[in-house]
């Protein structure tokens, strides 16, 4: 068997920890398995590089700081590497450059666009555990990009997927997949498997346990996805096209506090402008999520829409660049935000869900900013200090705590 493993920086946070994941590794590669690893930066590295890139420069160049961030991987890697050694196997430490990675030029989310996997092939012929560096790639220009937050989750898919590999583990600091993060919800409780959609949903709410992106290319190459954690030998979370026949009304709720929203007062009531806003928004790389129009009155209509924290200044930037072009009177936003979604496939046979999520929110006197929908899913947009006392009370009213 193939299998890859990916080992977020908890799970590599300390030289502990380093050997414990190597220990585990070498049980399935003396199993005859072959081992392809991922890992994430150790313990806080990215976030002190991050830290250590501001006090340089407030406002730091994407491409320096995706060449500051990748060092931090490079590190997790040649650690293991030597662990592995220690406990007399064969391995290999390998960067985005020598396996090569190719992806976007959109230095901090970049996607992969291929991966060259003939060096790691011809290692595992050797009979060495390869371990690559998680979270980035190498663009069209031989620089180095970060594919965003969370980005090792997608190299582990995309290599399960450019191997073959028979199975793809993603070990966190958690069990696997709960119904919230049980650091707000202390009553959340784990899912013993969960479809591809409704993880996808999940992850893209927020639910940081895995990468959005990487839920999405498991779901496109079918690739079997299983989330445990690398702290004990307990069953994980199975992520798969098809879930039990009999469905849960929701799987899980996730909350998102990395949300701002932007609105844009005064636009032309006419057929283009909303185009006319979000290919602004789109050319400058902004990812959109929630968004409300207002009923034109008078002539005019504002537009509000949801985007990531980090992307809020750079979508102001951008609209006031095209001010001319799209001609509205006023700019407003709100830092101070977070977005609860539920998130659940049995949703789409039940009525009266949205209702009952929102009076859930009516007895706790908390006032909803925006509402979107899909068919799996519902998303509300409240006061960044009612946050977790939303989450709390969406959970308890579809009654999924333990």
């Amino acid at each position: 068997m193939l299998i890859v493993k990916k080992f977020g920086g908890t799970s590599v946070g300390s030289p502990e920890r380093i050997m414990n994941v190597a220990i585990r590794c070498v049980e399935d590669y003396k199993k005859g398995n072959d081992v392809v690893v991922v890992l994430s930066a150790m313990g806080k590295s990215t976030d002190e590089l991050i830290d250590l890139a501001h006090k340089v420069n407030p406002k730091p160049p994407k491409r320096e700081l995706d060449m500051l961030m990748t060092t931090g991987e490079q590190v997790s890697v040649a650690m293991m590497a030597m662990a592995m050694d220690s406990l007399g196997v064969r391995a290999v430490s390998l960067n985005a450059f020598q396996v090569a990675m190719h992806t976007t030029s959109q230095y901090g989310s970049a996607r992969l666009k291929r991966i060259d996997s003939e060096r790691i092939r011809h290692e595992l012929e050797d009979r060495k555990i390869v371990i690559v560096t998680g979270f980035q790639g190498v663009n069209k220009y031989d620089d180095y990009t970060t594919l965003g937050r969370g980005g090792s989750d997608t190299t582990a898919v995309a290599l399960a997927a450019a191997l073959h590999a028979d199975s793809c583990e993603i070990y966190t600091d958690v069990d696997g997949v709960y119904t919230m993060d049980p650091r707000v919800v202390k009553t959340a409780k784990k899912l013993p498997e969960i479809t591809y959609d409704e993880m996808l949903e999940l992850a893209s709410l927020g639910a940081g346990v895995l990468h959005n992106r990487s839920v999405e290319m498991a779901k496109k190459y079918g690739v079997p996805l299983v989330v445990r954690s690398s702290l004990n030998y307990s069953e994980g979370t199975v992520v798969k096209e098809d879930a039990k026949v009999e469905r849960m009304l929701i799987s899980g709720v996730a909350l998102d506090k990395d949300a701002d929203r932007v609105s844009v007062i005064g636009l032309k009531d006419r057929p283009g402008v909303a185009f006319r806003l979000f290919d602004v928004l789109a050319k400058a790389g902004i990812n959109i999520d929630m968004i409300l129009q207002s009923i034109g009155r008078e002539g005019t209509k504002d537009i509000s829409f949801t985007c990531s924290d980090g992307d809020m200044d750079d979508a102001i930037k951008a609209i006031e660049t095209n001010k001319e072009r799209l001609q509205y009177s006023a700019i407003e936003s709100r830092p101070d935000v977070a977005k609860v979604s539920i998130v659940g496939a049995g949703m789409m046979t039940n009525p009266g869900v949205a209702a009952k999520m929102f009076e859930a929110l009516y007895n706790e006197d908390i006032n909803i900013n925006m509402i979107s929908t899909s068919e799996i899913r519902v998303t509300v947009l409240v006061d960044l200090k009612d946050a977790d006392r939303a989450a709390n009370a969406v959970h308890e009213a579809f009654g999924l705590g333990d």
